[in-house]
């Protein structure tokens, strides 16, 4: 049953995350029309999937770091600009997660999501019958609220999510950076998920949605816009007076990003425009917007995506093959074998949960969409995929912003047999 709910689940949350960044044609892999979720009472076991039992299982796996995490969330307002999506918003908002090295047995336990912002999620996933809103609320985290910053001065890494998707879909990858000692600032972009939490009790819903799919140069627009957001998140984290009580935390001469889907490809347009940041990482998003010809300044980027035939070389999201091209600095094109889009999210540990191993007996196979990449093998368990996106994540950064040398980047390993390590040849120039 476990590989029913992923293959189906994992169709919804690829429309839902931003599969559609991948080159027209690959559009239709997202396709929902075969993604609905089984029933919570109707499966074939009769488990209920939206009881206790169900809801003690969602739990984001422990930070690997010797630091406690702390969670702050910080509203922003760029009043120089107006919203791109919606024409009355004359300022562009933004909310802002922290994550931050913290003291220990400080601050308060913190929830994963609001309750209404869970309440859009569920209902754009189609997850009614599997989990309620308060369940996915709570699920166990293992940052604390205003906890007490630990001493010291901390690189700061922007996390930007997948379209659509809410930026707390990569707490266990923000949690854990932090527990590593960087500060995490995590970007929730205005009007451009299923349901975030702004003051005065708004939750701002994917009004550019409509606005996006389906345009000629839609996605390239909100990569391009994204930038410009991070380019205003560093301003107001790092200038004297800081929107932020903790912004002594943050070291402003090693800047990083990160980002998945079109997170990722964001992190290609604000380096491209912001030479603050020092080093990115693109987890399984197109580049909308292209890596300039002239590179990046020789900065380093990691290209880290699914190992499949969208993203090894010569797949069909030509995109990276350009970005690879283009790139001038230190580099590495790793692919994951066993991924899907949303490997490098938290949605594989919710998929888990909502489906317990005890299910995972002979269930018929999803059916098949031929335009769908093919898995290289089985699906990875949610623990896999959290390990290895935090891994290969936080050994970039250690290396390019601690420098702090790191033998995993040098090529395979044997403790990491999924990743594949890629190094194309200039393409030919064409004859004539």
């Amino acid at each position: 049953m476990i590989r029913l709910f992923r293959a189906a689940g994992t169709a919804a949350l690829s429309l839902l995350l931003g599969l559609p960044l991948l080159p027209q044609p690959l559009a239709a892999a997202a396709d929902t029309s075969w993604a609905a979720p089984p029933s919570a009472t109707n499966s074939a076991d009769g488990t209920d999937r939206t009881g206790p039992k169900a809801a003690a299982r969602l739990r984001l796996p422990a930070p690997t770091g010797p630091y406690a995490v702390g969670r702050s969330t910080l509203p922003l307002t760029d009043h120089s600009r107006p919203d791109p999506w919606v024409p009355t918003a004359t300022s562009r908002e933004l909310m802002v997660g922290l994550h931050y090295p913290a003291r220990r047995g400080t601050g308060a336990s913190a929830r994963y999501a609001t309750v209404e912002e869970s309440r859009h999620l569920i209902k754009a996933m189609g997850w009614e019958n599997m989990v309620t809103p308060e369940a996915l609320s709570a699920m166990a985290v293992h940052s604390r609220t205003d906890a007490r910053p630990a001493s010291g001065r901390y690189p700061l890494l922007v996390v930007s999510p997948g379209f659509s998707a809410p930026g707390f879909s990569l707490t266990s990858l923000a949690e854990d950076l932090a527990s590593r000692g960087y500060v995490v600032a995590t970007v929730d972009h205005a009007y451009e998920s299923t349901g975030t939490a702004f003051p005065g009790g708004r939750v701002l819903t994917c009004a550019a949605c409509d606005q996006v799919y389906g345009t000629e140069d839609g996605f390239r627009r909100a990569a391009v816009g994204r930038g410009q957001d991070v380019s205003f998140v560093l301003d107001r984290l790092t200038a004297h007076g800081s929107a932020w009580r903790y912004s002594h935390l943050i070291d402003e001469k090693r800047i990083g990003m990160a980002g998945h889907s079109l997170g990722g490809a964001s992190a290609v347009s604000a380096m491209a425009r912001d030479s603050r940041i020092r080093a990115g990482v693109n987890m399984d998003g197109a580049f909308q917007d292209p890596v300039p010809a002239g590179g990046l300044g020789s900065r380093p980027f990691l290209m880290l995506g699914t190992d499949n035939e969208v993203h090894r070389p010569g797949g069909r999201d030509r995109t990276w093959d350009l970005a690879w091209s283009r790139l001038d600095g230190w580099k590495r094109w790793l692919t994951v074998a066993g991924a899907d889009h949303l490997t490098f999210s938290d949605a594989p540990v919710i998929a888990d949960a909502l489906t317990p191993p005890a299910t995972n007996t002979t269930a018929p196979a999803a059916p098949t969409d031929p335009t769908a990449p093919t898995p290289s093998q089985p699906p990875l368990s949610g623990q896999r995929s959290v390990a290895l996106t935090r891994t290969y994540v936080a050994a970039f950064f250690d290396q390019h912003l601690r420098h702090i040398p790191q033998r995993l980047l040098q090529g395979p390993t044997k403790d990491n047999p999924e990743v594949t390590f890629h190094s194309p040849a200039p393409a030919s120039p064409a004859a004539g």
